[in-house]
């Protein structure tokens, strides 16, 4: 007889950064106690003892979910349905979680979704006693070069950056919807970046005519690869008004969600390429989906995280193992935090190699995460 799930237990831990990252909505975190990120860590424990774990990021300013709600969720709505539950039943449990919190027009509280996801991942792998990129069909690439971060900051800082993540693959410079300002940036990292591929994320700061400008403006910049959501998440229209009026490949991120975010958008045409995240998505399985219809209708994908730690820096390995990314993965973990909380990753020269233990592969420090979760 399998396991049973027997409980949920749920930490929200303030993560320090190790120095300040502020992106076009505002500031993620900094160093000091002030800068910390609250983390939500999710451990889900089944009758024989096995646990499993998982964890998302409370950024209220990138999207609605706060750790109180996050929490909230897991232990009031989420944790029932999962009481004496198959942990290999994921499917049947977002399901149910799709009956208990409406999905509206996109995800219902699909970050929240999401670290009750990775936990089961992790529990059923350990169970099985295979990776979680096995359970999801198998890996196709062993390793995953990574793209540095480049937080929004003056010139000079943020060139400086750049010379401290020299061994990065490719750049995402975070741009803040002032021209001049970002026409400073981007020339100063660029001439860093050495022809390394150049990724610029708006993060919804710009409006389509202030992009045609900047784009102009950097028309001689070697290396830019793509502009991410330019304008409000909501602003199909303006995503589509963007296209016409540069030359740049433009991706999708606040704006798309779920598959079926993806599928509308690709419908309209108002990308070109997608960012997938694991924490948008609400779970591993769900961002396989986005990906299918990413192939599906021709455009190209892009790997992200938001700030996560290292449970879901390795469900990210997991994930885009399977897949072929057009640029070298943002998952900047690694790069901004202080401490990942677990053991068993290894990065070389910003190359990560896919765990292969079961479940996600990592051991996760919980006396640590314990002992300074309020």
């Amino acid at each position: 007889m399998t396991a049973r799930i027997a409980r949920i237990e749920t930490f929200v831990v303030p993560v320090p950064f190790a120095h300040t990252f502020v992106i076009g909505s505002g500031a993620v975190g900094g160093s000091g106690a002030a800068g910390t990120g609250d983390v939500v860590f999710v451990k889900i424990t089944g009758d024989d003892g096995t646990a499993g774990w998982g964890e998302q990021r409370a950024l209220p300013s990138w999207s609605y979910e706060t750790a109180e709600t996050i929490s909230a969720v897991i232990n009031s709505e989420l944790a029932p349905l999962l009481i004496g539950a198959d942990p290999f039943a994921i499917e049947a449990f977002h399901r149910a979680a799709d009956r208990a919190l409406s999905p509206s027009v996109s995800n219902g509280f699909p970050f929240a979704r999401a670290a009750v996801d990775l936990a089961l991942h992790d529990l059923a792998g350990r169970l099985a006693g295979i990776s979680v990129h096995d359970l999801l069909g198998g890996k196709v690439h062993d390793e995953i070069p990574l793209c540095s971060a480049i937080g929004v900051d003056t010139p000079e800082v943020m060139a400086e950056r750049a010379r401290g993540s020299a061994d990065y693959h490719a750049y995402k410079i975070k741009i803040r919807g002032d021209i001049a300002a970002d026409v400073a940036a981007v020339e100063a990292v660029a001439e860093v970046a050495q022809g390394k591929p150049l990724w610029l994320d708006a993060n919804q700061s710009y409006r389509p005519s202030a992009l045609h400008q900047l784009v102009r403006r950097l028309r001689d910049v070697p290396a830019l690869h793509c502009v991410e959501q330019p304008v409000p998440s909501t602003d199909w229209a303006g995503m589509i008004r963007t296209r016409e009026l540069i030359d740049l490949p433009v991706a999708i991120d606040e704006g798309s969600f779920t598959a079926a975010d993806l599928a509308r958008s690709a419908v309209l045409g108002a990308a070109d390429l997608v960012v997938i995240k694991l924490c948008k998505a609400g779970g591993l399985r769900q961002a396989l989906r986005t990906a299918a219809v990413a192939r599906a209708h021709g455009l190209e994908i892009l790997s992200s995280g938001l700030t996560d730690t290292g449970v879901g820096f390795a469900a990210a390995l997991h994930l885009f193992a399977q897949l072929d990314l057009a640029l070298p993965a943002e998952l900047n973990g690694p790069e901004l935090l202080v401490d990942l909380y677990v053991d068993g990753l290894k990065i070389d020269d910003a190359v990560a190699t896919v765990p292969d233990g079961p479940g996600l592969g990592v051991e996760v420090d919980e006396e640590r995460i314990r002992g300074t979760a309020r």
